[in-house]
């Protein structure tokens, strides 16, 4: 324990330290912790093996004590030297009775104390003894005399952050609403008054459109179609006066045929 609280030191002097962390440290005694941390207001003595508080130091200021998880089943009277105790967490460890709490009964600002997973806890009517025990107890084992849960920091944090961001949505939703209302009158306004000097980009599309399509009827298209139709006109008869030589050089063997047949019969009427 001396070795890891001159690491946790870091060169500080002892009465400068507010915080302390000395988890895991394994002692089964307070051994190297002196009346030095006058300015000391929280200290963590989690899973260290102790089994008991005997030589505890004098902390005047000390306000938060961690010991879960040791092996204390008595003794509790070494910790009356820090009369400013708030919170206690003595969960998980061998304290059999309500006798060996007494001692807790000299901290008048005991808030928050923590018996959770010690034989005592099975004692008839255990809560209400122990609220009665100790006037200035708001919760024990993580509830209130009423079996209330006790919030965390965080969860008041999330609580009023939660608040936060509601307000914020209802503001939201309120300014959303007033600019469509802006808007509904902006358009009831341009649909009474006309365009209202406006013009949109799809409406000069929509006019150059239009416009080409008068050309393309009107101008160059115009004359390219009949251009178009002449030249079909003309391949018409074209073709047409063709079919007509063609059937006119198939009659003509026909009548030389016809005349030669009356050639041959007059000649043989004269002879």
């Amino acid at each position: 324990m001396e070795k890891r609280i001159e690491l946790e030191r870091r060169a500080r002097k002892a009465n400068q330290i507010t915080e302390l962390n000395l988890d895991n440290c394994r002692s089964t005694s307070i051994v190297g912790f002196t009346d030095e941390y006058t300015a000391l207001e929280s200290l963590s003595l989690i899973n260290v093996g102790l089994t008991t508080l005997k030589g505890f130091p004098k902390l005047p200021n000390l306000k938060k004590l961690e010991l879960s998880d040791n092996r204390i089943s008595s003794g509790l009277n070494y910790l009356t030297t820090s009369p400013k105790l708030q919170y206690l967490n003595l969960s998980g460890n061998k304290i059999k009775d309500l006798e060996t709490l007494k001692p807790l009964q000299e901290f008048k600002n005991l808030e928050v104390l923590d018996l959770f997973n010690n034989d005592a806890t099975w004692v008839a009517n255990y809560r209400e003894k122990i609220f009665k025990m100790l006037p200035s107890l708001n919760f024990l084992d993580g509830f209130d005399c009423n079996e209330e849960e006790a919030q965390s920091e965080g969860d008041d944090d999330e609580e009023v952050n939660g608040n936060d961001s509601e307000e914020e949505a209802i503001l939201n939703l309120a300014n959303a609403t007033y600019f469509d209302d802006e808007e509904d009158g902006d358009s009831d306004d341009t649909d009474e008054d006309g365009d209202n000097g406006e013009v949109s980009l799809s409406e000069v599309y929509n006019d150059d459109l239009e416009e080409d399509n008068s050309d393309w009827e009107e101008g160059e298209g115009g004359g390219d179609d009949d251009e178009e139709d002449s030249d079909i006109d003309d391949a018409d008869g074209e073709a047409n006066e063709s079919t007509a030589s063609l059937n006119a050089s198939k009659k003509e063997p026909e009548n030389n045929t016809d005349e030669s047949e009356a050639r041959g019969k007059k000649r043989k009427h004269d002879g």
